[in-house]
């Protein structure tokens, strides 16, 4: 059990955490009453196809071969640890999850959803399944801010709402920016054996300098949206609590940290991707 935990990456979900609550919390600006079952059955497709993309490129790489002697957390299938077919087996039993949790949603709201969701879970196996996975083209970033930070929150949002608005595409930013900023410093991590093995990742395509550059923006666009929001409640300004660690992390990736050294630079991004999320729904709530 323990190795099957370890395989679904139990740091990535507050990718899948984080833009639910500020989703969800949005509604009160509306003066609205929140719909908890809804909400849940929201962080559960959240949580679901985090969990379910996390072992679908488990097994992806696995079966190619790409993350043999990787850098970072024990990957399944290429350590050995679980089959490919057990690890794929538990990628589709997380998307089925994701499924239902999406169509009991889509039936409390809007039939819309239903689509919304298959073109997640699509996105979610071609990143780096199938002939031509696009996470091995660089547009992995591209992806994950969509779906983890405009459709997650504006989606959270419309569960609660079954409309869409400018505050909940303005709240977005930051969610997708943080999680583009993971997956950039995930990306870094493994430049050079991504780079041996074909992986034509997006910090690959850009080369070491130019990756940074990008994390770091993001970083700052998360920032400054996060304090943007000031437009919606004058306590986004509680966000400004966050400005110590976004100068933490900037300063270590210019240090110009290598492989390992990038790992706890990870934990804290999703630290501060939470954190953020926390703080802008407290000033929703306020």
């Amino acid at each position: 059990m323990k190795t099957w935990i370890a395989g679904a990456r139990p740091r990535t979900l507050p990718a899948a955490i984080a833009p639910v609550l500020i989703g969800t919390a949005l509604i009160q600006v509306d003066g609205v009453a929140i719909k908890w079952f809804n909400a849940a059955l929201a962080l559960g497709v959240g949580l679901s196809l985090q969990v379910a993309v996390n072992f679908s490129n488990d097994y992806s790489d696995g079966i190619r071969g790409s993350d043999e002697a990787r850098v970072g957390p024990t990957r399944l299938v290429a350590s050995g640890l679980h089959s490919p077919k057990a690890v794929k087996l538990a990628a589709i039993i997380f998307y089925a999850l994701a499924s239902v949790f999406g169509v009991i949603l889509a039936l409390a709201t809007s039939p819309l959803l239903i689509l919304v969701g298959a073109l997640a879970i699509f996105a979610g196996w071609k990143y780096t399944g199938g002939a031509n996975p696009y996470g091995y083209r660089g547009f992995g970033e591209m992806s994950v801010f969509i779906f983890f930070g405009l459709v997650a929150t504006m989606g959270s949002y419309f569960a609660q709402s079954e409309r869409l608005s400018w505050q909940a595409l303005l709240l977005s930013i930051p969610m997708g920016s943080l999680a583009c900023a993971i997956l950039g410093l995930n990306n870094l991590r493994d430049r050079p054996k991504d780079e041996l093995v074909g992986k034509q990742t997006l910090a690959v395509r850009l080369g070491d300098t130019r990756a940074r550059a990008l994390i770091i923006s993001l970083l700052s666009l998360a920032f400054l949206s996060s304090i943007g929001a000031v437009v919606i409640t004058p306590w986004a300004l509680i966000s400004l609590i966050t400005l110590p660690l976004h100068i933490s992390l900037v300063r270590a990736i210019t240090s110009g940290a290598l492989g390992a050294d990038l790992i706890p630079l990870l934990g804290k991004t999703g630290g501060l991707q939470l954190l953020t999320s926390l703080l802008i729904t407290l000033a929703l709530s306020l």
